[in-house]
């Protein structure tokens, strides 16, 4: 069988052959192509059918890593989505993800080469999200659908492979977190009047787009004692306050998931996403002295009542709807290292270097 492809004119990639499946798994493992799981064959086919459903020629650019000047090509992009087991409606998504890590201001060698631990938070909006099915209810952090892990995990190998991004190499992290090995998920735009993410970071509610965030484990909160929004923003609040005291007291963007349980509250006394923004903005701050409780008393100094903001402003915290129908949990999602990257957010279909 054929692993990796390169067809008569099109495709330029090596050739490999193997007797069987079992053969193929022990190579890419013993090359370090894989993320530790297993992968599916990237044949000729199957690389031609990505390319073929985004409408992309093998040699087309996805974007060019800035700092090492790694070029990434849409042949080398879907080999690599399918070995994370992606279709061919998934690549798309996955180009999009790409297209938006590798621009500027998200500052793609920082967070990969970090010894923090960041992973890419992925969010996808629009149509597209019910056209590959994907599905931001049950488990929207877990094992939810087959797009979601899928596009996550691609996005994975693709800077693994193309951009040397591997544990102990370009990637220094301590102890990382799951979440390398897939963070993606879908925004639950049916089960809410908010507008989606997408829509307020690009102004096109009817737009599919991904945004990408270098992001911190999932902090899960629960609050399932009162109705007031200001006091379920308070319970998101002190775990945001929490990751300033423990780990980062730099602002960024943070990323809150709020479940319908907790949606229906805010959706009764006519807040907006701008109005959780504008809370959690003015609330979400500690003060230097703050470090003596949690061991960094040494840092503090002179300045323990300098006051920090979680937030540089409002528009940095991130609001996604998502979650299951019931119970009162809900994710704080830290950024990695404050403004050194930011979030962005590219429509599906968009080329940002044409």
């Amino acid at each position: 069988m054929d692993a990796t492809a390169t067809g008569p004119t099109d495709l330029r990639s090596t050739r490999l052959a193997f007797d069987d499946v079992a053969a193929l798994q022990e190579r890419f493992h013993a090359e370090g192509w894989t993320d530790g799981l297993p992968v599916v064959p990237p044949t000729p086919d199957a690389v031609r059918a990505c390319l073929e459903w985004a409408l992309l020629e093998p040699d087309h650019l996805v974007g060019v890593e800035p700092v090492r000047q790694r070029a990434l090509t849409a042949e080398q992009v879907a080999t690599n989505a399918v070995m994370a087991g992606c279709l061919p409606s998934h690549f798309p998504v996955v180009v999009t993800a790409l297209t938006a890590m590798l621009s500027e201001p998200f500052q793609l060698h920082g967070p990969m080469a970090s010894t923090g631990g960041a992973a890419v938070l992925l969010v996808v909006n629009g149509p597209i999200r019910r056209e590959i099915g994907m599905d931001g209810t049950f488990d929207a952090l877990g094992p939810g659908d087959r797009a979601s892990a899928c596009i996550g995990r691609a996005v994975r190998l693709v800077v693994a492979n193309l951009l040397d991004v591997r544990p102990g190499g370009t990637d220094r992290s301590t102890l990382g977190h799951p979440g390398k090995i897939s963070f993606c998920l879908a925004e639950d735009e049916e089960g809410t009047p908010w507008a989606s993410l997408s829509a307020e970071r690009i102004g096109d509610p009817h737009a599919s787009a991904v945004t990408a965030m270098a992001a911190l484990a999932p902090r899960q909160v629960m609050n399932e004692w009162t109705t007031e929004p200001e006091r379920i923003l308070d319970t998101f609040v002190a775990e945001i306050r929490a990751n300033m005291r423990h780990y980062s007291i730099w602002p960024g963007n943070y990323a809150l998931v709020v479940p319908p349980q907790l949606r229906q509250h805010f959706d009764a006394a006519g807040w907006s996403k701008a109005d959780v923004r504008a809370y959690v903005y003015e609330h979400a701050r500690i003060h230097r002295r703050e470090w003596a409780d949690c061991g960094k008393g040494a840092v503090v100094g002179d300045k323990g009542d300098r006051e920090y903001a979680a937030l540089p402003d409002p528009d940095h915290l991130l609001v996604v709807a998502g979650g299951g129908p019931a119970g009162g949990f809900g994710a704080v999602i830290p950024p990695w290292l404050g403004t050194r990257s930011q979030a962005v957010t590219v429509p599906v279909g968009a080329c940002v270097d044409c």
